[in-house]
């Protein structure tokens, strides 16, 4: 078989041994006194490079009556370098000394080249001294098989470098499918968010200006916000974070994204009722086990009042004129534990010029290992005292994080505008 014979580069995977070789789900099938053979490592194509035709067809008889289909030759290391860039295969079999281009240096090119780079070779050679051997290594050899060729041993090498190859393909494309799925989901997540000009029409109308920071971690995580225009110069705002990472906790926010636009012209005034009706929709759609924290709120620009309920969630921050800042204490379980759960409302003061934060667990988790906001508090108090505001609060909250956050991480600032 030459090159011209591999038509791909792959294992495949077949659904009936070859003949003269047993089938393990079938006693009755001819004997072998060969290890059990891997159906999918039998198709993997291997090339045998060696200058002595008997060692060809040496090698090339051992394959054959192992079961392995896909096996080529070549006579020289000018001809074996001609047939992989025709056609890659999964294994190397390579003599060390030839005429003309050894083994050396036909290592020596495919480990220059990418893809080749991690082409697995086995070196069959009758070096014996630990100089000539790590010589080989040097020159980028895999493995060593010593002449006389052992056929157990031979195979048994075979078939160890092919399972290897097999497998990191696997996760390779478990690798990329992994990904694309993420960066669908990534996709997906982006688009929900509220736009900037959507945030400043929807703020304007109550008489406040809103800003937001949101980081998507590489892993993808739960979190996601958004608005409820409510009119009147009020609108509803909500952060929710679903346990978990990965597609599985993007799908379920997207899923309470849905809800919530559903629940929203209905429930959207009422920030206890919203959750309730939340919840007891969501409990049939998470699974067991899976839960999401949020707070959900209503800012009322002409009262000047912040009213809002929380499944857990971290707590409301204002921060009032004198530069104080006050947290809000309503709390509840989380969406999806218990059908039938009740929550309550609180309402807080929003005087012009305060601000009003909501911000996700990752972020106090950084800033403070208790969780009560105080390490939130001081920076949004220090920045907004500087005259810096949001944009020196995001500088901060990037440093305390660092590049690589592990998690999803969202701040809101809502800032009432100082005079009607």
């Amino acid at each position: 078989m030459n090159a011209a014979g591999w038509h791909s580069p792959g294992c495949e995977a077949v659904s009936a041994p070859p003949d003269g070789i047993a089938d393990p789900q079938r006693p009755d099938g001819p004997a072998c006194d060969c290890q059990e053979p891997d159906w999918t490592i039998l198709d993997c194509p291997v090339l045998v490079v060696d200058d002595t035709a008997f060692n060809r067809t040496l090698i090339g008889a051992f394959l054959t009556e192992a079961g392995f289909r896909r096996v080529s030759f070549a006579a020289s290391g000018l001809e074996a370098l001609a047939m992989i860039e025709a056609a890659l295969p999964d294994l190397l079999i390579l003599d060390i000394m030839m005429p003309g281009m050894d083994g050396f240096e036909v290592c020596r090119r495919l480990r220059a080249m990418p893809e080749t780079a991690d082409l697995p070779i086995l070196v069959q050679t009758a070096l014996s001294s630990g100089e000539d051997r790590n010589r080989a290594f040097a020159a980028g050899t895999t493995d060593l098989v010593s002449k006389p060729l052992e056929r157990t041993e031979l195979l048994a090498r075979v078939r160890i470098h092919l399972e290897d190859r097999v497998l990191i393909r696997r996760l390779q494309a478990y690798r990329a499918r992994v990904e694309a799925e993420l960066s669908i989901a990534r996709s997906m997540h982006e688009h929900l968010l509220p736009t900037p000009a959507q945030c400043d029409a929807v703020a304007a109308a109550a008489g406040c200006r809103l800003r937001a920071h949101s980081a998507i971690s590489p892993h993808l995580g739960g979190d996601l916000w958004g608005l409820l225009p409510l009119g009147g110069r009020r609108f509803g705002v909500y952060l929710l974070n679903v346990a978990g990472r990965g597609v599985s906790a993007a799908l379920n926010a997207f899923r309470l994204h849905t809800l919530l636009q559903e629940l929203g012209p209905v429930h959207g005034q009422d920030a206890a009722g919203l959750l309730t009706a939340l919840n007891d929709r969501a409990a049939g759609l998470l699974a067991a086990g899976e839960k999401a924290t949020m707070t959900y709120g209503v800012v009322d620009g002409e009262a000047g009042r912040f009213i809002h309920a929380s499944a857990d969630g971290a707590p409301p921050m204002i921060l009032d004129a004198d530069g104080g800042p006050h947290f809000g204490l309503a709390t509840g379980l989380p969406i999806g534990i218990a059908p039938g759960t009740r929550y309550r409302s609180e309402m807080m003061e929003l005087p012009r010029g305060g601000v009003l934060a909501l911000y996700s667990v990752a972020v106090l988790e950084a800033l403070d290992s208790g969780g009560t906001g105080i390490g939130l508090g001081w920076m949004i108090a220090r920045a907004v005292a500087e005259g810096e505001g949001f944009d020196a609060v995001v500088r901060s909250l990037g440093f305390a994080l660092g590049q690589g956050s592990g998690d999803d991480h969202t701040l809101l600032w809502i800032e009432r505008e100082t005079a009607p």
